[in-house]
């Protein structure tokens, strides 16, 4: 991170940071990318350092027990849910690991979009949040695709990156993408 974009993130106080799959995978094996995580790791330490409360919504779980099981990519829904379920353990202890190492902590907060519909749940969600950024955690964020259905997912992570800036009060969502902007469509599979 250069010096112009540090500086316009000086006056954030709360920040919700989103990496996709591809943003911590390697190319071309699609294998989890170890420099790529610690690079992520160490400048959200550094933010930390400089006062600043960050949540990272972080992609990858499917792609963590993908490559731990030595499995090609899952092609039914019940599959992807089975490599979320074993890679979401993994892919948290790669980032507990990682932060340990910068002497900060961090948390898994799995949601699904019936959290943010029930007020209770959302409620709740929001407590949580704000008890954790009090304690100086940083709180890991991804949906939870293991009890997720097509009729209650948020989609993507983009989306829930969004709802939890609205939902904690973020100054600043970074979106950390291999999309060149923003989009009304998936521009791999719409042209237009």
């Amino acid at each position: 991170m250069g010096t112009l974009e540090r500086q316009k993130l000086k006056d954030k106080e709360r920040v919700v940071i989103k990496i996709g799959s591809s943003s911590l995978t390697h190319p071309h094996s699609g294998d989890i990318n170890l420099q790529k995580i610690e690079k992520l790791v160490r400048i959200i330490s550094d933010l930390k350092g400089e006062g600043k409360d960050v949540v990272l919504v972080s992609s990858g779980a499917i792609a963590a027990g993908r490559q731990a099981l030595h499995h090609p990519k899952p092609t039914s829904l019940a599959q992807k849910q089975a490599f979320a379920a074993i890679g979401q353990a993994r892919l948290m202890m790669v980032y507990q690991k990682l932060f340990a190492e910068y002497n900060q902590h961090a948390a898994q907060i799995l949601m699904t979009k019936d959290t943010m519909i029930n007020d209770s749940s959302r409620y709740n969600a929001q407590n949580t949040f704000d008890e954790l950024l009090k304690l100086g955690v940083v709180p890991i964020v991804n949906e939870n695709d293991t009890v997720s259905t097509y009729e209650i997912q948020f989609g993507d992570n983009d989306t829930l990156s969004a709802i939890v800036a609205s939902l904690i009060g973020a100054d600043l969502l970074v979106l950390l993408s291999d999309i060149d902007g923003l989009f009304t469509d998936d521009p791999h599979t719409n042209p237009n």
